[in-house]
């Protein structure tokens, strides 16, 4: 009595305990990471990719938390550097890295600030900086690492503290964010406005560097880079610019070196025409030019400052120049650069010149030769904001339909562009090298048939 033996037990529930309604144990992270080893992605990024796919699944089936493991692989994958084909018709392609260019460096010490004559140190600026002065017929140069830095430089050497004149039309911003007067402003340099918009005269910069208490270190020319204001315009020259006595900087942008292109065997192309070049800049008195070196000079992405040497030599000496100057892998692809315009060889051995330069006649066999795809004429550009407005004659194919994404799947990814609801892949920027490849994305893109 009292002890409850015939006392009815509780039914069990049949869900509680039950294996089969517990959520599903994560798998291992480490043993996760280990599956997707044959990504040839390093094991602490593979640790990583496991840990969000079993967060991004949890609770989930294994085969859930391994699938998204592959997706996030793949997506750390595409991430990452890489070759790409540039079928966009646009050479120096900002996004794509601008112009192309092969560079081969051993894995050894090399002579960067060493004089091999005398044994003492060196400056890491003499030998490309000769040989660009040379090229471009200036006095003296040296390398930053971008135009940006190389204009920033110039007027926090050359005009700290004073004034620079900047006609009103060329207050610009450009691509990145890069804006004259924020430059101006950063350097430490006042910025004055002369003329108008659309129209500035010598007789603007005159009266800015002649007005009472005026303190001009230096007049500066911008170049427009990707836009242009055409019409009711005008524009004072540098050698317009010149006899007023204030040194006169030429920001030339694209890094055109000689508008003669001794480099071509056929001349300059129709489309340089009005384009600044450097040689012919400093001829017309500029005192200071900058350029980019991976824009038409075709190399890597570098600044360059060319001039009178003793304005030159001012920049050097200036602190920020130590901050600005670029290593020795870009020195050494840029000294091979120029070694290739002073040879006069800059069509066969500079990427950006053999593109540029290729016969249309020749691209439209080598699109026939793809044999998918119907034949098109189209216009390709110079790009990275060189020669705004202005193309070339160019063949490549097309195919129905917007096929980018898949394009960019390939390995590796072909980069091309929509026009009109159709594919469009233009042969100018694709190297003929990776003609089969594209051929061969451009049928898996269509499908049989």
């Amino acid at each position: 009595m009292g002890r409850g033996y015939d006392r009815p037990r509780p039914t069990r529930r049949a869900s509680i305990g039950d294996v089969t309604d517990r959520p599903a144990r994560p798998p291992s992270v480490d043993a996760l990471a280990r599956s997707l080893s044959g990504s040839g992605l390093p094991h602490p990024l593979l640790v990583d990719v496991a840990r969000a796919a079993i967060a991004d699944t949890a609770g989930g089936a294994a085969g859930d938390v391994a699938a998204r493991a592959a997706t996030l692989v793949a997506d750390l994958q595409r991430s990452l550097l890489q070759r790409v084909v540039n079928a966009t018709g646009v050479i120096a392609h900002t996004n794509l890295g601008r112009s192309p260019l092969a560079v081969s460096v051993p894995a050894a010490a090399t002579n960067l600030e060493f004089e091999l004559a005398s044994g003492r140190r060196g400056s890491r600026q003499s030998p490309v900086g000769r040989l660009l002065a040379r090229a471009c017929g200036a006095e003296a140069a040296i390398v930053v690492n971008n135009n940006a830095a190389a204009v920033l430089l110039v007027l926090a050497a050359l005009a700290a503290g004073r004034q620079v004149a900047v006609s009103r039309g060329e207050a610009v911003e450009i691509g990145g964010g890069f804006r004259v007067p924020e430059v101006m402003t950063a350097s430490g340099a006042r910025l004055v406005d002369v003329g108008t918009t659309n129209r500035t005269r010598a007789a603007d910069y005159r009266r800015a560097v002649e007005a009472p208490g005026a303190d001009v270190a230096l007049l500066l020319k911008v170049h427009p880079s990707n836009f242009r204001i055409e019409g009711f315009t005008e524009e004072a020259t540098v050698g317009d610019l010149a006899p007023l006595g204030v040194p006169v900087v030429a920001d030339i942008g694209s890094g055109l070196l000689d508008s003669a292109c001794p480099w071509l065997p056929d001349g300059p192309p129709a489309w340089l025409a009005a384009e600044p070049a450097a040689r012919q800049t400093l001829a017309a008195g500029a005192a200071i030019v900058t350029f980019s070196g991976d824009k038409l000079l075709g190399g890597p992405q570098a600044g360059i400052i060319a001039g009178r040497a003793d304005l030159v030599a001012a920049c050097g000496r200036h602190p920020l120049a130590r901050a600005l100057r670029p290593g020795g892998l870009v020195l050494a692809a840029l000294q091979d650069v120029m070694l290739a315009y002073l040879r006069r060889d800059a069509h066969r051995t500079i990427p950006f010149w053999r593109m540029a330069t290729v016969p249309p006649a020749a691209l439209r066999a080598r699109a026939g030769a793809l044999g998918v795809g119907t034949v098109i004429d189209t216009e390709a550009l110079p790009g990275a904001g060189s020669l705004p407005g202005v193309s070339m004659p160019s063949v490549g194919v097309v195919i129905d339909g917007d096929h980018l994404g898949a394009l960019r799947s390939a390995d590796p990814p072909v980069i091309a562009r929509v026009a009109e609801g159709r594919t469009i892949c233009d042969l100018r920027t694709v190297d003929p090298a990776d003609d089969g490849h594209l051929a061969a994305v451009l049928r898996t893109a269509t499908g049989p048939g």
